[in-house]
Protein backbone atom coordinates (compact mmCIF):
# COMPACT_ATOMS: atom_id res chain seq x y z
CA UNK A 1 0.00 0.00 0.00
CA UNK A 2 0.93 3.45 -0.53
CA UNK A 3 1.73 6.17 1.96
CA UNK A 4 -1.19 6.81 3.67
CA UNK A 5 -2.48 10.44 3.88
CA UNK A 6 -5.13 11.80 6.32
CA UNK A 7 -8.03 12.59 3.81
CA UNK A 8 -7.44 9.02 2.39
CA UNK A 9 -10.43 6.48 2.34
CA UNK A 10 -10.26 3.32 3.25
CA UNK A 11 -11.94 -0.02 4.51
CA UNK A 12 -11.19 -1.98 7.17
CA UNK A 13 -11.53 -5.80 5.73
CA UNK A 14 -12.58 -7.99 8.90
CA UNK A 15 -15.50 -5.61 8.66
CA UNK A 16 -15.83 -4.23 5.72
CA UNK A 17 -15.91 -0.20 7.84
CA UNK A 18 -15.48 2.51 5.43
CA UNK A 19 -13.91 5.52 6.95
CA UNK A 20 -12.11 8.83 6.11
CA UNK A 21 -7.73 8.48 7.57
CA UNK A 22 -7.62 11.52 10.80
CA UNK A 23 -4.55 10.57 12.04
CA UNK A 24 -1.59 7.87 11.02
CA UNK A 25 0.91 6.96 13.15
CA UNK A 26 3.83 4.34 13.24
CA UNK A 27 4.45 2.83 17.02
CA UNK A 28 6.53 -0.66 17.31
CA UNK A 29 7.25 -1.56 13.79
CA UNK A 30 2.92 -1.11 12.96
CA UNK A 31 1.49 1.53 10.94
CA UNK A 32 -1.63 2.63 12.70
CA UNK A 33 -4.75 4.77 11.07
CA UNK A 34 -7.52 6.44 12.64
CA UNK A 35 -10.56 6.08 11.00
CA UNK A 36 -13.62 8.89 11.54
CA UNK A 37 -16.05 6.80 11.47
CA UNK A 38 -15.03 4.73 14.15
CA UNK A 39 -12.68 7.32 15.55
CA UNK A 40 -10.51 3.95 16.32
CA UNK A 41 -7.03 3.33 14.89
CA UNK A 42 -6.60 -0.17 13.18
CA UNK A 43 -3.70 -1.66 12.12
CA UNK A 44 -2.66 -0.77 8.08
CA UNK A 45 -2.25 -4.23 7.01
CA UNK A 46 -5.94 -4.72 6.93
CA UNK A 47 -7.02 -2.06 5.50
CA UNK A 48 -7.31 -1.51 1.40
CA UNK A 49 -8.37 1.65 -0.44
CA UNK A 50 -12.60 2.10 -0.46
CA UNK A 51 -14.99 3.10 -3.33
CA UNK A 52 -16.13 7.08 -2.52
CA UNK A 53 -19.28 5.76 -2.78
CA UNK A 54 -19.11 2.96 0.39
CA UNK A 55 -18.51 6.36 2.50
CA UNK A 56 -20.85 7.59 4.97
CA UNK A 57 -19.36 11.05 6.11
CA UNK A 58 -21.06 10.52 9.38
CA UNK A 59 -20.97 7.45 11.44
CA UNK A 60 -23.97 5.91 13.32
CA UNK A 61 -23.51 7.05 16.65
CA UNK A 62 -22.86 10.65 15.59
CA UNK A 63 -26.16 10.70 13.24
CA UNK A 64 -28.46 9.35 15.73
CA UNK A 65 -27.35 11.85 18.69
CA UNK A 66 -28.02 14.53 16.05
CA UNK A 67 -31.50 13.44 15.27
CA UNK A 68 -32.38 13.02 18.76
CA UNK A 69 -30.48 15.58 20.30
CA UNK A 70 -29.06 14.27 23.86
CA UNK A 71 -31.21 11.64 25.50
CA UNK A 72 -33.23 11.31 28.65
CA UNK A 73 -32.01 9.09 31.58
CA UNK A 74 -35.64 7.48 30.51
CA UNK A 75 -34.90 6.80 27.55
CA UNK A 76 -31.85 5.28 27.65
CA UNK A 77 -33.69 3.56 31.06
CA UNK A 78 -36.67 2.81 27.89
CA UNK A 79 -34.05 1.44 25.32
CA UNK A 80 -32.21 -0.92 27.57
CA UNK A 81 -34.99 -2.50 29.33
CA UNK A 82 -35.08 -6.30 28.97
CA UNK A 83 -37.24 -7.63 26.19
CA UNK A 84 -40.10 -9.96 26.81
CA UNK A 85 -39.67 -12.66 24.49
CA UNK A 86 -42.73 -14.87 25.18
CA UNK A 87 -44.51 -13.17 22.63
CA UNK A 88 -42.06 -13.85 19.71
CA UNK A 89 -42.11 -17.84 20.96
CA UNK A 90 -43.12 -20.55 17.96
CA UNK A 91 -46.02 -21.91 19.13
CA UNK A 92 -47.06 -25.68 19.07
CA UNK A 93 -45.58 -28.73 20.03
CA UNK A 94 -42.70 -30.47 18.53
Amino acid sequence: MSQLQVGDLLKYIPTSTVGKVTDVKEKDGKVWVRLDFTDLYYDAVNLIPADPSEYIPVSFKEKRMSERGMASIEDIKRETQEVDISEMMPSGGG
